[in-house]
């Protein structure tokens, strides 16, 4: 098994880099960037361009529009390309952003001015918060509810509660989120639950109690309204492995044994069933961490990681895009380690030392 991680650790470096490579010809080849968009913002002021260049030049274009409208001036065009390496050939840019991140150096967002890994530690929380409670709760109620369908296919039971996920899964989690706000926080109906905010105001005033609990009143809607579509997946995936397992020769021949269907279930069946639905679960959070939260995060005020990627892009935000990237991406790359490893944990048979990858 050791020397499966090692492999799979090693293979990890060249399909990171060609991942990032794909991304920066994509990104380097659309239209506008950094500069574009800071000359598009200094038409209406020009306090960036001070800041950033530290010349009495960028002062001076505060407040004058008509400048503001033609652009930045030569020697500060070159200034601010210099700055953000912008004046550098393609292959060049990459090798230095390559040998930087080797060490998660990934310098200041462009137009934040701030490090990239400070902001990214800063919003992690709230998405962190988004991925975690949702993928536990999806996880516990689709096992269970799974595995009671398979156990009564084809019952009354087993049609309605799927007419009701499939139901759920046709939901936007958007869509669910404004009609949970409109019902649960505006008064229209209730005013049980906050509009916006990880936790209160007052947050660090409160007692480590009623600090969770406001944490927990704050996370109910956002949460909801992203597990609500979440359901159907999980719990066919369940029954159908249940299903699968069920109808198979060494449980025909438990049960001739005079086993019961309880120790059927759980001493032979379960085992072999959850093994795909175990595994997938690191996938899973990270499926809903980075992909999942990002309109929940805008409806409901959050200031996550899916609301700071799509700012970085509409900004052109290099430095911000690529960071979040590779990091995004080595997380994937490692918990698909994960998974695999999580086969293994769960069922001992398996063994990834036979393969070749």
């Amino acid at each position: 098994m050791l020397a499966y991680i090692i492999r799979r650790l090693l293979l990890i470096v060249p399909t990171l880099v060609g991942i990032m490579l794909v991304n920066f010809v994509i990104i380097n080849m659309a239209p506008g960037g950094p500069i574009e968009q800071l000359i598009a913002n200094l038409r209406g002021s020009g306090d960036q361009v001070a800041e950033r260049t530290g010349s009495a030049e960028g002062a001076e274009i505060r407040g004058q529009e008509s400048r503001a409208g033609r652009g930045l001036d030569p020697d500060q065009l070159k200034k601010l390309r210099a700055q953000l390496n912008l004046d550098k050939p393609p292959v060049e840019r990459f090798v230095l952003m390559l040998k930087n991140y080797v060490t998660f150096d990934f310098g200041n967002s462009f137009n934040k001015n701030r490090p990239v890994v400070d902001l990214v530690i800063e919003k992690m929380p709230v998405s962190i918060s988004l991925g975690l409670w949702s993928t536990l709760i999806i996880y516990l109620v689709c096992i269970p509810l799974g595995i009671a369908k398979a156990v009564r296919d084809g019952s009354k039971f087993d049609i309605w509660t799927s007419g009701v996920v499939i139901a759920a899964n046709a939901i936007p989690s958007f869509l669910f989120a404004m009609l949970l706000i409109i019902l649960f926080a505006t008064g229209t109906l209730a005013s049980w639950f906050p509009l916006r905010g990880l936790v209160s105001s007052n947050w660090s005033d409160l007692s480590v109690i009623d600090q969770i609990l406001d944490y927990l009143w704050h996370m109910a809607l956002p949460v909801a309204a992203m597990v609500i579509s979440g359901f159907a997946a999980l719990t066919l995936l369940t029954k159908n492995s249940f299903l699968e397992e069920i109808n198979k020769q060494y449980v025909v021949t438990a049960r001739a044994k005079g086993v019961t269907g309880r120790r059927v279930l759980y001493g032979h069946i379960f085992r072999n069933a959850m093994l795909i639905v175990i595994a997938g679960f690191p996938g899973a959070f990270l499926s809903i961490l980075f992909t999942g939260a990002l309109l929940i995060e805008i409806i409901f005020s959050l200031d996550g990681l899916g609301l700071l990627g799509f700012e970085a892009i509409v900004n052109r935000d290099y430095p911000l895009v690529f960071a979040t990237l590779y990091v995004f991406s080595l997380l994937g790359l490692l918990v698909k380690l994960i998974s695999d490893l999580t086969y293994v944990w769960v069922d001992p048979r398996i063994d990834f030392e036979a393969r070749q990858v």
